[in-house]
């Protein structure tokens, strides 16, 4: 069969759903490739690399007429020519591509009556074996890291801190909302600019990615049930609501930048930055809201644009990926060859729609003249499964028996008091010495905390050393005993001075970033 990849039409827009990279792909999956000319141009690819790759360059019309087409966006009417992207396709024939259903209905009544099957990559269902076809997410992370170049773009100071000839620079403060895959990928971005940043989210279950990438997890002190079941969070109650505005509003008087993620699956964005909010910033300050295509989550933000109030930086872009076609383009195809692989097990190049997968059943939102659309739901959550209670056993307390310590030392006593009455003033001044340091390092190291064994270990290379330049000075000796007592304790001690400092250098890799 034939995969076609037409040029996107739809204004401003830069990205392609094939690279030359997924060309190669497909055609390990027994397709052949057609393409149009001309539609890699906008994201950096050339009609040369897809012939390379083994793609043909083909007309409009032909590209539109192969078995299974790849688009990015759902096919419209050509504003320039009025030509319906629809009616250049073949009766039968398979689309994939984002459609956003639930707010088209009209083009599932289309695609039904033409006999054409349609397959949304934006209804790819949140579970573990369709995440590396979860386009979604894919154009999120582009979304959430071009965000934070945008603001840092629009922002008048570093974001990192500095200290410098001329003065401290302080370190921009950073509010990201929403730590989903765009809200994550932005906090990645502006933790590794050196930015201080905090994310809120409804979900509690999140807490600990956000700080495990080094950002403060923001909470209120309001308990309540945020996940919808399905991966995505769910409208909150308007408690819950007022207690995150004052988070909010106490936020706008701190932070410099403020990146908003919030979006609830087939309905309008929520307002989480309102007009005065937005008057409490500090001049200078930028907002970026990635829900301006759904309205935004900040009432004073004009979708597809840019808008300074109160010397705040509003930026309403709508489609970040678009602004790193190149990226996003090679991410999306990956994710459609993801889909291709499921649907061609064969590799022969026969694609099936088979509802008896999950994935495929989920993004198929058009089958052989029905609309199958909406997909039965899939219950999936983050939160963690709750841990049994573990039965705690009752640790009964051995007695200490008191004698014990005062017999042994009484015993200690005798054997030096014997060894002190037979043997030369030399000899006993040396034993002293040797008896009291195993007493003292006995309690030094028995009342030291486990965790800091190893680098106390470490330390008493200065010890071992000290025994190496006593041992190499009896070495003058005649006495045979002498020196093999020496040779031995060089041994040891050398042994242990290697030991610590190869326990020391693997202690000192475990903090370095590289």
């Amino acid at each position: 069969m034939q995969i076609g990849i037409p040029r996107e039409i739809l204004n401003q827009e830069s990205r392609v759903a094939a690279t030359p990279a997924t060309v190669i792909q497909l055609k390990k999956l027994g397709f052949s490739v057609v393409v149009q000319r001309g539609a890699g141009e906008a994201a950096k690819f050339k009609d040369e690399a897809y012939q390379e790759a083994g793609a043909e360059i083909v007309s409009l019309e032909e590209a539109f007429q192969a078995d299974l087409i790849l688009k990015v966006n759902a096919p419209t009417i050509n504003a320039d020519t009025g030509v319906d992207e629809t009616d250049l396709m073949k009766a039968g024939a398979t689309v994939a591509s984002f459609v956003w259903p639930a707010q088209n209905p009209e083009l599932l009544e289309k695609f039904k009556a033409k006999g054409i099957n349609l397959l949304a990559m934006d209804m790819v269902p949140r579970i573990s074996r369709a995440q590396s076809l979860d386009a979604r997410s894919s154009l999120a992370n582009v979304d959430g890291y071009r965000a934070v170049i945008e603001a840092a773009n629009h922002f008048g100071r570093f974001f990192t801190g500095q200290i410098t000839a001329a003065g401290k620079v302080p370190p921009a403060k950073v509010l990201i909302i929403g730590a989903g895959v765009a809200g994550l990928s932005a906090l990645g971005a502006a933790g590794s600019l050196g930015a201080i940043v905090r994310a809120f989210d409804t979900r509690p279950e999140v807490k600990e990615q956000i700080n495990s990438m080094g950002a403060e997890f923001l909470e209120v002190d309001f308990e309540e049930e945020s996940g919808a079941g399905d991966g995505y969070a769910k409208v909150m109650s308007k408690e819950f609501i007022d207690a995150e505005m004052a988070l909010f509003r106490e936020q706008a008087k701190d932070v410099d930048i403020i990146i908003t993620t919030a979006l609830i699956p087939g309905k309008p964005a929520p307002k989480l930055i309102l007009a005065d909010m937005v008057g409490l910033m500090k001049p200078g300050s930028v907002i970026v809201d990635l829900a301006a295509a759904n309205g935004g989550n900040c009432e004073l933000t004009v979708p597809g644009e840019v808008a300074v109030v109160n010397d705040v930086t509003i930026i309403g872009y709508t489609e970040l990926s678009r602004r790193l076609p190149t990226q996003a383009s090679q991410l999306y195809g990956t994710n459609l060859v993801n889909l291709l692989k499921l649907m061609v097990p064969e590799k022969d190049g026969n694609y099936e729609i088979n509802f008896d997968d999950e994935v495929i059943r989920g993004v198929a939102a058009v089958k052989d003249g029905e609309i199958t659309f909406p997909p039965p739901v899939i219950q999936v959550s983050a939160q963690p499964q709750a841990k049994a209670a573990e039965a705690v056993a009752e640790v009964v307390e051995k007695k200490k028996n008191p004698w014990i310590k005062p017999v042994l030392v009484a015993v200690a006593a005798s054997l030096f008091g014997l060894i002190a009455n037979s043997a030369p003033a030399d000899f006993l001044q040396h034993f002293s010495v040797f008896v009291l340091s195993c007493v003292v390092g006995y309690y030094v190291v028995w009342n030291v905390s486990h965790s800091l064994h190893t680098p106390l270990m470490s330390v008493t290379n200065a010890i071992s050393g000290i025994i190496v330049v006593g041992a190499l000075v009896q070495m003058n000796s005649d006495s045979t005993a002498v020196l093999i007592l020496s040779g031995i304790a060089i041994l040891i001690a050398s042994i242990n001075i290697a030991g610590g400092f190869t326990v020391t250098q693997r202690m000192l890799k475990m903090f370095r970033k590289d």
